[in-house]
């Protein structure tokens, strides 16, 4: 799955020869799978028309600040737009919108734009030889450099004016892999190796029944998807769950018993960087399973319960080189409890989580927890999305890495 994937992507497109090269930019990025919303520049639209790159895009091309029909008046706000955007590629740059971009010229929507985006901004060159390597046109070139916006080099080829040589705006194919490779290297968690486990692990007691409970995985789930957003490989170990994640960096491996997830977790943990235990593992299982259904043949039935093996304290014991990052959730005594298994089970942090808050728990898209590490901080955090909770445990896993 290409590091596009899911991206929101603004392209702007400006008025030289190489705008009808963006068609096909348009259509690798949609295949990618990233969103992508088209700014145009009114001379741009001499070279391509935007009901081409509207129907490629799946959106409404800008180039106004203001729509003047009469059945359909709007603003087009450039702040929201370049709030939008994950990344901002303008492609083709002409020295004309190069200078304009370097000197905070802002005479048309694409350049209001540029002006607001907040995220990574690249830019693809494109004119004749002789303005490339005009003075001026250096002087911009290195002017947006130091600005952190990033260029993506112009290539040597035929050119409009029937020269060749260096001007020719990178070819599409070339722009979406020189933009995989940037971000590819700038992801923070790139080479790191994380084992997560997640959902429930059910106990038989026969064949139909066992002992289990109310996790869904979510929280594991969203940690995965973060986690290789983030350039991280991961192992996914999950219990009974209707979760689903469909990347090729996930490895999910599915499991149904305590004893199952902790073979198939000792399994990889050795070679792991990380370990984010989210799994509600049961704590016991029945001591004797029966081979065929109970039949309810008294009033009373008593279930004789054995210990599980406890996973996280195995971690801890063979701990080495791992982050090692334990959840706990409780109903009582949240803080001292938590304290208690950050030291009997040797993790670096814990997740603690308690059933008294609103909107925390099992079976719910929202949790409600507090950081505690191996010192003792303690970091309450507000009621979030458990997307949102999963992208504050991997800061706490690159603020370890990096800090």
């Amino acid at each position: 799955m290409s590091v596009l994937s899911g991206k929101k992507i603004l392209l702007g497109i400006t008025g030289g020869i190489a705008a009808y090269k963006t068609a096909s930019l348009v259509r690798l990025f949609i295949k990618a799978g990233a969103h992508v919303q088209v700014i145009m520049t009114p001379a741009s639209k001499d070279f391509i028309t935007p009901l081409t790159l509207s129907t490629l895009s799946k959106n409404p091309v800008f180039s106004e600040f203001y729509n003047s029909d009469e059945k359909n008046e709007q603003w087009n706000n450039h702040v929201e737009l370049g709030l939008w955007a994950d990344i901002m590629l303008i492609a083709p740059a002409t020295a004309n919108t190069l200078s304009k971009m370097a000197n905070g010229l802002c005479d048309n929507l694409l350049l209001a734009c540029y002006l607001s985006a907040k995220c990574p901004v690249y830019f693809a060159p494109a004119m004749d030889l002789d303005m490339y390597i005009h003075p001026s046109t250096i002087e911009s070139l290195a002017t947006l450099k130091s600005f952190g916006n990033t260029m993506i080099p112009a290539e040597n080829g035929e050119l409009a004016s029937g020269l060749s040589g260096e001007g020719r705006m990178a070819e599409p194919e070339n722009i979406v892999a020189f933009l995989e490779a940037d971000l590819e290297g700038k992801l923070p968690l790139k080479g790191k190796k994380i084992l997560i486990t997640a959902g429930p692990t059910y106990e038989a007691i026969d064949p139909v029944r066992f002992i289990g409970n109310h996790s869904s995985g979510k929280m594991g789930f969203d940690i995965a998807q973060s986690a290789v957003n983030l350039g991280a490989s991961v192992i996914l170990v999950s219990g009974p769950t209707h979760c689903r994640i469909n990347n090729p960096s996930v490895q999910i491996v599915q499991v149904v018993s305590a004893q199952e997830m902790y073979e198939a977790c000792h399994l990889y943990y050795q070679d792991m960087d990380v370990v984010i235990a989210a799994a509600a593992v049961a704590d016991y299982r029945p001591k004797n399973v029966a081979q065929q259904k109970i039949k309810k043949n008294t009033n009373d039935f008593t279930i004789e319960l054995e210990k599980t093996k406890d996973i996280l304290a195995s971690f801890g014991e063979l701990k080495k080189k791992q982050f090692l990052i334990g959840f706990a959730l409780e109903t009582e005594n949240e803080i001292e409890n938590a304290k208690a298994k950050i030291q009997k089970k040797n993790l670096d942090l814990i997740v603690l989580n308690s059933l008294q808050d609103e909107g925390a728990g099992f079976g719910k898209h929202t949790n409600k927890v507090t950081f505690i590490d191996n010192a003792f901080h303690i970091e309450p955090l507000d009621l979030k999305s458990k997307e949102a909770v999963a992208e504050d445990i991997l800061n706490k896993v690159i603020a370890h890495f990096y800090d």
